[in-house]
């Protein structure tokens, strides 16, 4: 095991460093979502890697013959988890598991969601008003860009009541309306 209170990584290099059809790729989601670094693409991989093993361990567990209360209660966790995080829908079933794109994981993060809902001009602006404090979920100020949004929480997201983007006559909220007509 390792020191608990030690960080550790959450992601994976690519085994091919240099390879140019994932490097275009790559750079093309982190101008899309105005991403700090490959990194954050990494760490987005990751996590739906680890949502296709769960998915593919209850496939094996069902041609396995394991008993059925155990692989029901393993595939309603996997759904119910990704259907609290909106990646997949309510009638989602494991082979929608193994379809998740990336794209569908970068959606959830904060900054995407600032970003679409009107907050801010452009993703790094969302990025920036998120690490500066302006943003809150539920009253609660974020401050991680790559904090993962709930569909519950989804409607909570505003302006942090100490902002001054608080303000309509705040000069780039101004600006920011200017841009959403």
């Amino acid at each position: 095991m390792g020191y608990p209170g030690k960080n550790h990584k959450q992601y994976q290099t690519p085994k091919r460093p240099f390879e140019l059809s994932r490097i275009e790729e790559e750079t093309k989601l982190v101008i899309e979502y105005g991403l700090r670094n490959k990194r954050e693409v990494w760490i987005a991989k990751g996590a739906l890697r680890r949502y296709r093993k769960a998915a593919r361990e209850i496939i094996a567990l069902q041609s396995g013959g394991a008993g059925q209360e155990i692989i029901e209660r393993k595939k309603a966790e996997l759904i119910g988890h990704l259907n609290r995080i909106g990646i997949l829908g309510e009638n989602a079933g494991i082979d929608d598991v193994l379809s998740v794109r990336v794209e569908q994981q970068l959606d959830r993060r904060l900054q995407s969601l600032v970003y679409r809902r009107g907050f801010a001009r452009s993703p790094k602006q969302a990025r920036q008003f998120i690490t500066h404090g302006h943003i809150s979920i539920n009253g609660r100020r974020v401050t991680i860009p790559g904090y993962t949004v709930s569909a519950a929480e989804q409607e909570q997201i505003s302006y942090a009541g100490s902002s001054p983007l608080v303000s309509d006559i705040h000069g780039e909220r101004q600006r920011i309306a200017k841009v959403g007509r």
